[in-house]
């Protein structure tokens, strides 16, 4: 069994309470399998039970290590506001691959079409950099720049994403359901932040916790990376 060689440091239960990550959503939109993660309610607001998440932290930072040491690849979703820059980080320091924007239907289910955008937008950038651009009017290189744009716009987090994932991570359960129901669809496991308001059994780990809040999602991702990245990994993503 995978072991990180630095044991995890956790948020502290003070970090978790001042970034908000106790609070979970109004009782009218509660789904009743987030009630063992539930502590109480507080002016008609659930409230985590922090031990639970700092638990559920623990193994998602053991589970992703153990991915890291055999080499797998991890995708890393981030399609909120409160969590694009975080994932970001996050992805990068891990050399994994990410997904900021807009989920882009069939990223995972059909793979080879995505692959080949990617490879389109390499072989752009590839041309520009050896001046390729120059045969072309003002016009045709002015349509390849804003193509090569919204390529990068689309694309740029998934040029690690040479296979498919062996595990995705999503901040936000309910506003992934489009990556879930995907990675569900090709047994991939999944792990990921899930608030008061979310079945948690759609997904692999689940980590209760406030998915709304930027500082919320923000430590959860720190400590991840800090865990994770020292590890000597045989990653053939970078």
């Amino acid at each position: 069994m995978y072991s990180i060689m630095n044991p995890v440091t956790l948020p502290a239960y003070e970090e978790m309470m001042k970034a908000g990550m106790h609070f979970g959503r109004k009782k009218s939109i509660f789904h009743p399998k987030m009630q063992p993660f539930v502590f109480t309610a507080k002016e008609n607001i659930y409230i985590f039970d922090l031990i639970k998440t700092s638990g559920a932290i623990q193994k998602a930072v053991e589970m992703l290590g153990q991915a890291m040491t055999e080499g797998k690849m991890i995708l890393f979703v981030g399609i909120t506001n409160q969590s694009a820059e975080a994932v970001k980080r996050t992805a990068e320091a891990l050399a994994m691959p990410y997904v900021t924007e807009r989920w882009l239907g069939g990223t995972l289910t059909n793979f080879k079409v995505i692959t080949s955008r990617v490879k389109h937008l390499e072989s752009l950038e590839q041309e520009l950099a050896a001046g390729g651009f120059e045969k072309y009017t003002k016009k045709e290189r002015l349509i390849k720049e804003r193509e090569m744009k919204s390529l990068r716009q689309k694309y740029d987090g998934l040029r690690k994403l040479t296979r498919l994932p062996d595990m995705i991570f999503v901040t936000s359960l309910k506003e992934s359901q489009l990556p879930v129901r995907e990675a569900r669809q090709l047994n991939i496991p999944i792990v990921g932040i899930v608030n008061t308001d979310s079945d948690p059994s759609q997904i692999t780990h689940a980590i209760p916790a406030n998915d709304n809040a930027r500082k919320s999602v923000e430590l959860i991702l720190e400590t991840i990376t800090q865990s994770c990245q020292s590890i000597p990994s045989k990653n053939s993503a970078t």
